[in-house]
C-alpha cells in the first residue's frame, strides 16, 4: 500500500474538467489530472434512467490531501451530487509515487 490515491470525477464537459484540473493544481491537492474526453455514463438519477456523454478526470493525489480535494471538488463542480471515489494505489513504479508525494508535499 502507497499514500498514492487514484480519484475518479465525471464531468459534464472537457472544459468543466480542464476548469476543475487546473483549480486542484493550482492548489497544490494533486501532481496530474488525465482527462478521458468522452465517455458514456447510464445510471439511474432521481428513478429515471440517464444516458449521458461525460469527461472523465483521473486524479492523482495523496491520502493527507484527499480530503481537501475532496472538499475542494464538492464545492466547485456543477453537479449536484458529483463522483468522486479514491482508489488506494497498491502499488506502482517508485519514481512515478515519489514524484506523485512530493508534487503536492511541497505545496
Amino acid at each position: 500500500m502507497t499514500d498514492v490515491l487514484v480519484v475518479l470525477c465525471t464531468c459534464p464537459d472537457i472544459a468543466t474538467a480542464r476548469k476543475l484540473a487546473s483549480g486542484l493544481l493550482e492548489r497544490g491537492l494533486t501532481a496530474c489530472v488525465n482527462i478521458l474526453p468522452e465517455i458514456r455514463s447510464i445510471y439511474r438519477w432521481r428513478d429515471e434512467i440517464q444516458d449521458d456523454s461525460e469527461a472523465l478526470m483521473v486524479i492523482k493525489t495523496t491520502r493527507l490531501a484527499y480530503t481537501e480535494l475532496e472538499a475542494w471538488l464538492l464545492e466547485h463542480h456543477p453537479y449536484e451530487v458529483p463522483e468522486v471515489l479514491a482508489l488506494p494505489v497498491q502499488a506502482g513504479s517508485a519514481g512515478y509515487l515519489s514524484w506523485v508525494l512530493n508534487e503536492i508535499e511541497m505545496r
